[in-house]
């Protein structure tokens, strides 16, 4: 360990503290991503280059969220002039009788479509069309977007039974079958996300009672509201044009499942489709001037977009730099993992068996989720899975589901602010910190409860 990683160190323990105390962590970021490029390139100069650095690479690795959220919510805005929005939920509405109802509607939409196709297409989807409808049912729009994150990022992330990604990661550094993880990650993963999500919904009870005490209207994207009744523009082709987005987004979910696309390619035939609707809305509404009005449609989305989550770049560059892959970018060529390293470090200490065993795996694979993506960190807690179990396939498979939930609950994510979660709180309209706090209790609780239910029954 090295100075460079122990001020990576006290980095991540100031950016914890902050948050507790409710503040904006944005400051000891940029302040500690200076320190560790100063001493670890040796230069001030290099020191203040790396600040801007680590938020270029994230700002890179970030945008392709921030343009999926931008494009949803102008395509809504180009609909919206002509009041085809108010007609597109009312349907909606029916089926959303209570925030209860509406609730449980949001996780197991989410849940079916992330299971098949993870959350990245699922969020703008979910997000547009079914948020809206249960906020006006009188759901909070943070306890929506928790219920976007406990049953997409998490729940359905986490276990990935359907496409097995995160469990063939981690068997395949376990050494170990993938389906021993699967059947494992899957019961826990599902004891997580049912705790969390009735922990959401229980604590927020208070929050239900005084929204619709106070009968705010809030549409999900908090850009794609409608017009007072009577100031629509040619109200009369509402109706065509919730007919061209409602087929359109049911070709878009037929063609994922006929053509099997998921993941980034399903996100970008999402944000195509979204161009297009905005292009022919701009032109069936405003004609010729459609040709310029698009261009503030978009402007309204990526402004929307930036100003919701653009304060989360400086905070993913300093965690960027944890991750080997993403330093390199950052610091140079042989620039180390800090987060690796201290979960490495960090694995020397835990016993094999037992329940400090299995909450030490826990916490080292939300240490590997903390760069943001969930993912990059399977393979070392595959690794240390394996190592640690002693020949015992089934000991190995329960740790590396173990440590596999707690990279990608955290990661994946609901707990860290810098990672998809950001889709989750730029489509529904709130602040990605402030969902963050909200998921932090639920989430550890669920986490909690399965390790031990992991560790006593599974191990």
């Amino acid at each position: 360990m090295t100075l460079s990683h122990w001020l990576y160190v006290l980095g991540v323990i100031s950016v914890v503290i902050t948050m507790v105390l409710r503040r904006n962590v944005i400051i000891p970021c940029i302040i500690f991503t200076f320190l560790i490029g100063w001493v670890f390139l040796g230069s001030f100069i290099g020191g203040i280059q790396t600040v801007f650095n680590a938020s270029l690479v994230a700002a890179k690795d970030l945008f392709s969220i921030f343009l999926i959220i931008s494009l949803m919510v102008a395509m809504l805005r180009s609909i919206s002039v002509t009041g085809a929005d108010k007609i597109l939920v009312a349907p909606l509405t029916r089926f959303m009788v209570s925030p209860l109802v509406s609730y449980i509607v949001l996780c197991l939409s989410t849940l079916i479509i992330s299971l098949f196709f993870w959350p990245t297409p699922a969020v703008p989807l979910i997000g547009a069309l079914l948020v809206p409808a249960a906020v006006k049912a009188g759901l909070p729009p943070m306890l929506g977007a928790m219920a976007l994150a406990f049953s997409g990022q998490g729940l359905a992330l986490a276990g990935d039974v359907i496409i097995q990604g995160a469990p063939g990661l981690t068997a395949s550094a376990a050494g170990i079958p993938v389906e021993m993880v699967t059947l494992r990650g899957g019961i826990l993963t599902a004891i997580t996300g049912i705790t969390a999500i009735t922990l959401g919904y229980l604590l927020n009870s208070k929050e239900i009672v005084k929204f619709q005490k106070e009968k705010r209207e809030i549409a999900a994207a908090q850009t794609a509201r409608g017009n007072e009744e009577g100031d629509f523009e040619k109200p009369e082709i509402a109706p065509l044009l919730v007919y061209l987005l409602a087929f359109s987004m049911l070709g878009v979910i037929f063609s994922l499942f006929a053509f099997n696309i998921k993941g980034g390619e399903a996100s970008a035939l999402l944000g195509g489709t979204a161009f297009l609707i905005m292009a022919i809305s701009s032109l069936a509404v405003k004609g010729k001037a459609g040709l310029d009005f698009i261009g503030d449609y978009l402007a309204d989305g990526l402004v929307f977009a930036f100003r919701v989550m653009g304060p989360i770049i400086p905070i993913a560059g300093f965690f960027f730099i944890g991750n080997p892959e993403s330093a390199v970018g950052v610091l140079g060529e042989g620039a180390p993992g800090f987060l690796f390293d201290i979960g490495r470090m960090i694995s020397e200490v835990i016993p094999a068996t037992g329940l400090l065993a299995g909450y030490g795996m826990l916490v080292l694979g939300a240490i590997t989720g903390l760069d943001g993506s969930g993912f990059s960190g399977l393979p070392l807690v595959g690794t240390l899975a394996g190592a640690m179990a002693a020949g015992s396939p089934s000991v190995a498979a329960t740790l590396g589901s173990i440590g596999q939930m707690g990279a990608i609950w955290a990661g994946g994510g609901t707990l860290v602010a810098w990672c998809s979660l950001v889709a989750v709180a730029g489509i529904v309209g709130v602040p990605v910190l402030d969902l963050v706090r909200k998921n932090f209790i639920p989430v550890i609780v669920g986490l909690a409860v399965s390790t031990f239910i992991g560790v006593v029954f599974l191990m």
